[in-house]
């Protein structure tokens, strides 16, 4: 069966990202770049939507966000900016920064949702996001150990942007390093 792949060439229902928790996002940004050959990146300075939910209730936690390719693989780059509960502090208390979940490309967040709540995956984040649409974050009751995956909306909003961070990667040269998430 053929699957749709996406404009920065990723499969529809599969990996389109992976995701780190870090203490410095810019000091994470400088390692992807000199170490990974990653870049540019893309910073979303505060991310701190309203109506996001965490575990169930209202959560206020805000977060710097980076996003960058190496290769074909989106990396996120995330730094909690608060102590305020959360997806991110929960991971950090349990195991300390590092690998926090995969994001997962799909049309339709909540129809993708019930899919993986009938294989055991439970809600434990939601938030809008600025290309339209809800992300959220799943797990079996072993984020600690085994990571989140994060359903993340595939609409033209969201498919141009990541293109654009794809895009931009082909030919960096290493000058912008870290350009506005616009």
């Amino acid at each position: 069966m053929a699957r749709e792949i996406l404009g920065y060439g990723q499969p529809l229902g599969g990996v389109v990202q992976t995701a780190f928790v870090v203490e410095d996002i810019h000091a994470s940004i400088r390692h992807y770049q000199a170490d990974c050959a990653a870049g540019p990146f893309f910073l979303l300075d505060h991310f701190l939507q309203p109506g996001q939910t965490y575990r169930g209730t209202e959560s206020t936690a805000d977060v710097t966000i980076a996003m960058g390719y190496v290769g074909h693989m989106l990396v996120e780059l995330i730094q909690p900016l608060d102590q305020n509960p959360s997806v991110y502090k929960e991971v950090i208390e349990q195991r300390g920064y590092g690998f926090h979940h995969w994001g997962i490309g799909v049309h339709d967040t909540d129809a993708a949702l019930v899919d993986y709540q009938a294989r055991g995956y439970a809600e434990a984040f939601r938030a809008a996001v600025p290309t339209g649409g809800e992300v959220i974050y799943l797990d079996q009751g072993d984020a600690a150990r085994a990571g989140f995956l994060e359903l993340i909306p595939v609409n033209d909003a969201m498919d141009a942007h990541f293109t654009s961070f794809y895009t931009a990667s082909l030919d960096w040269d290493g000058s912008d390093p870290v350009r506005p998430f616009i």
